[in-house]
Formats: structure tokens, sequence, C-alpha cells
């Protein structure tokens, strides 16, 4: 962390969350091509249960991250007793997440919150089915996210790579077999997805438990690290809190972009699901960096070495710019050829092609805001970046689509996007230079 050359250093941290990243990208890509080759309709429904599935994901990804914080500063302190408490009491947790997610759609949770975005009766009832079968069986999901995550914490991320390239990889290979009922399977439709999606989850979780029990020999399973402490509990959520926020502030801006866009028609909103599938394969590589980033940032703050904070920062910014160009540069050229992989009709191409050719001029603006607001998160800063999320999906972006969309026009609308990162720049480097006057220029 010391003496490495930086670039050599961030390279090798980032490289393997990258690709993990990308594959994660690619097979939610993937799912919904094939969803689309369905009709129009279910790919419209899939992308009305996304907001749901990402808040799922916020509650358990953040209490990964508190379970996460936790665990490592105990194994730090050598504190053994307390890190089995962590790892066991986030084992709980999860699956109380994922009992809490069964109940709610038991309950008609899934159905009334597809309903609330759409009145078609055939979206609706795509989205329901979808959606019901992934908040029923969500364990696979919740037991990988935090498996995975106790291997992070005791730095056997190697693993993690492992499991999820392969979650991903049998998603990909049981999506066409099960939607369209290859090989003597029966043809599920929109609901083959759905157990496509949990299958790959679940093998990447039996794998995660494996590699736990057989490689994590600094977690001691046994059953009565699983008794949750109050003050465990605490402490995993006093942390991760903050991370469900930030991920939960996504789910949020999604689901209220749909509402504007259903004004319009159900085509826009598939367009945007179509869109949100594809910007993924760009910003997740740049938010696998930045993941490789953090841990140089803080290890040189806490060494006060200010000359490789900076070429560190150099570096990631650059390389985050770049990156980003490339997919500006994509939804520029082929945006025929990106939607045609989603079987886009007449309508869906006339509308996509606007939206992806507008929307794409804010990636090297976000590109630069992510790779500098990592500094935020290494230093301990970590609320700046929960502003900075919180104004650029909710504060601006909202409201703004919302006052383009009175106009009538649809194209105006992806206008929104541009604004509200200009905006997320301008908070970014407000904060970044009060933290480079008061904490990295004191180094």
């Amino acid at each position: 962390m010391g003496v490495m050359p930086v670039k050599k250093l961030i390279i090798s941290m980032s490289l393997p969350m990258m690709m993990s990243m990308l594959v994660q990208a690619l097979y939610n890509i993937v799912d919904s091509i094939f969803v689309a080759k369905l009709s129009e309709e279910a790919l419209t429904g899939v992308t009305l249960a996304f907001p749901m599935q990402t808040l799922m994901f916020a509650v358990i990804g953040g209490t990964g991250v508190g379970i996460n914080a936790i665990l490592s500063r105990a194994l730090g302190e050598k504190s053994f007793d307390e890190a089995d408490s962590a790892a066991g009491n986030g084992l709980v947790l999860c699956a109380l997440s994922a009992l809490v997610f069964m109940t709610s759609s038991f309950c008609g949770a899934a159905g009334a919150f597809i309903r609330s975005q759409t009145s078609d009766p055939v979206i609706a009832g795509e989205g329901t089915v979808y959606l019901s079968i992934v908040m029923v069986l969500s364990i696979g999901m919740t037991a990988q996210v935090t498996l995975e995550r106790l291997l992070q914490s005791t730095g056997r991320t190697f693993y993690t790579m492992i499991t999820q390239t392969l979650g991903a990889v049998i998603n990909i290979i049981m999506d066409p077999i099960m939607i369209f009922g290859l090989f003597g399977f029966p043809a599920l439709g929109v609901s083959g997805a759905a157990y496509a999606t949990i299958i790959g989850q679940s093998v990447a979780a039996a794998l995660a438990l494996y590699f736990n029990l057989t490689k994590n020999k600094d977690i001691r399973f046994s059953g009565k690290i699983l008794l949750l402490k109050a003050d465990t509990v605490k402490r995993i959520y006093f942390v991760g809190v903050p991370s469900i926020l930030m991920i939960a502030i996504g789910s949020v801006m999604t689901y209220l972009f749909n509402l504007i866009l259903s004004v319009f028609s159900s085509t826009a909103v598939a367009v945007f699901g179509v869109y949100f599938k594809l910007q993924s394969f760009f910003f997740m590589p740049v938010f696998g960096m930045n993941n490789g980033v953090i841990p140089v940032l803080a290890y040189n703050y806490g060494a006060r070495n200010r000359e490789r904070i900076h070429e560190a920062l150099r570096f990631s910014v650059t390389l985050a710019f770049v990156i980003m160009c490339i997919g500006t540069l994509a939804f520029e050229l082929f945006p025929e050829f990106l939607l045609g992989l989603f079987s886009a009709s007449g309508d869906m191409m006339q509308i996509g092609t606007v939206a992806l050719r507008t929307i794409a001029w804010h990636f090297p603006v976000a590109g630069v805001c992510i790779a500098l607001g990592s500094v935020f998160q290494a230093f301990g800063r970590s609320y700046y970046s929960l502003i900075v999320s919180l104004g650029r999906q909710i504060v601006v972006l909202i409201p703004t689509a919302y006052l383009l969309s009175l106009s009538g026009r649809l194209e105006l609308v992806w206008w929104a996007f541009i604004i509200s990162e200009l905006v997320s720049l301008c908070l970014t480097l407000i904060f970044f230079r009060r933290l480079n006057e008061t904490v990295i220029k004191t180094l």
C-alpha cells in the first residue's frame, strides 16, 4: 500500500472487482435481452420490478457493509469473539431480511408495487409474477451477498470473484432454458427469468458458504455465534444504515422516473429499463475501480503520504473519465445496435435512440464525480457522498424531469440526467475542495 507504484497498485486491487462487476452487468443485460424476446410488455413489467429489487439489495447490501466494517475492525483488534458475533449476527439478519421480503410478497406487496406504476393489465401481470418470485425466494440473494461480505471482510476477495462469476454464468445459461423451455424444460416465460436469477444466486451462495467453511479461518463457525446480541446488531446498522440509504435513493429515483415516463407511454418506461441495464456495463467497472482505490487512499491518509494520495486520485479520475467516454461513444455511435439487442419495436427504436444519445453526455461527468467521491469514503466523510447522491437523484433529477415532462415532449425529459449530473459535479467539487483544504493539505 505504501511502496508499490500507485498505478500498478490500483490496477491490481481494482481489476478483480471490475471484472466481477462487469460480469454482473453482463448478466443483467442478457437477462433483459431474453425477456424482451417474449414481448415489450414483459420487458416493461420486469423494468417496473427493478426499483423493488434495488430496495431489497439496499437493505441486505447496506447491512453487509456494516457487517464488513465491524468484523474487519474486530479482527484488527484481535477481538475474535466479537468478530465471530458480527459474522453470526449478520447471517441471522440475512435470514430475517429474506423472511420480511417473503412475507411482504405474500401480503400482496409485489402486485401493489407494480400496479402503482401502470394501469396496463398485461404489464402489471408480467411484473407481478416476476417480482413475486424474486421476493418470495430472496434468500438466495440475501445469503449470497452476506456470505460474500464475510469473505471480503477477511481479505478473501478472490473467492468472491469466483462466486459472483459462477452465479452470473449460471443465470445466463438458465435464462433461455427456463424462459423458452429448452432441453425438455417447460417454457415459463417471465417466471423462468425470475427462477433463473434465483438459481444463479442460490448456487453462488452455496459456493460462498463452502468457501467460508473451508477457507475462511478467521471466523469460527458454530451455533452460538448465531445468537443475536443487541449491541452487535446496533453497531452493524449504525454503520450500515447510511449505505442502505445511499442505495435506496437509487430505488426511489427509478420508481419516480417510471411514474413520470408512464404518462407518455409504456414504451418510454421500457426504454428507460433498457438504458439502465446498458449503462451498468460502464458504471459497474468504475464502481469496481472505486472500491479498489478507497483502501489505497485510506492507507496513505493514515501514513500521511500526501503525494501518493494525489497520484491515486489523478489516476483514478483519469481512468474513470476514459471508461465513461467509451460509454458515451458507444451510446452515440451504436444506439440502434444496442436497442436491437432487446428486440426493439419501431416506436421503441425511435424513442430509445434519442434517449441513449442524450443521456450519454453525462457519463464522463459522472465518472469524475464517482472517482473524486472515493476520497470522501476513504477519509471518513461518507455523508458527503450521501448528500451528493441525494442531491443528484432526488432533489434535482426528479423535479427537473417532472418539469420537463410538462412540456409534453419526451425528448426533453432525458436532459434531466445531464442537468442533475452538472449539479452533482458542483457539489462534489465543493466538498472535495473543503476536504483538500482542511485535511489533505495538512498532511
